[in-house]
């Protein structure tokens, strides 16, 4: 079955975007981000954390402003809505109460979770926090890092 569109990125692949390189060459070329006429959606969560993730790499101006261009061509979805509230209260009690506390996972995740399954989007990821929420309450593709070392 193919992927739901649009797409809802996870910061991960954000930081992958703004790097560029083979893996941000592969994305473009196998999901074509930016030129699908469905527009990725991004979560305002991911926004915030890859504004964090910048100063924690140390960007210069340069890729900053390569990070806000890019965010411009995306989606932003917020998390004041109803519906994503109850979808991270669920989403967190079923990875907190449910299962073992090996699996649970950063807050943030939570939320970008929630988004993606609210807005029906299939959540593009390179980390593995999402693996099993994947055919329970979102559809995930997960994308190795390691094909931008091939």
């Amino acid at each position: 079955m193919p992927p739901r569109l649009p797409y809802l990125l996870d910061t991960s692949i954000l930081v992958v975007l703004v790097r560029g390189g083979k893996l941000g060459r592969y994305m473009e070329d196998q999901y074509h981000l930016s030129a699908h006429p469905s527009r990725p959606l991004i979560s305002i969560i991911s926004v915030g954390e890859a504004l964090k993730a910048a100063k924690e790499f140390g960007w210069g101006e340069n890729k900053i402003n390569t990070l806000w261009e890019l965010l411009g061509n995306f989606v932003w979805v917020g998390n004041q809505r109803r519906e994503i509230l109850e979808s991270y209260a669920e989403i967190a009690h079923y990875c907190e109460g449910q299962m073992k506390p090996a699996k649970t996972k950063p807050q943030n995740d939570y939320w970008i979770a929630a988004t993606a399954k609210v807005t029906g989007a299939t959540l593009l990821t390179t980390d593995k926090h999402f693996d099993d929420l994947h055919g329970k309450f979102i559809d995930r593709i997960w994308i190795d890092e390691a094909l931008g070392k091939q």
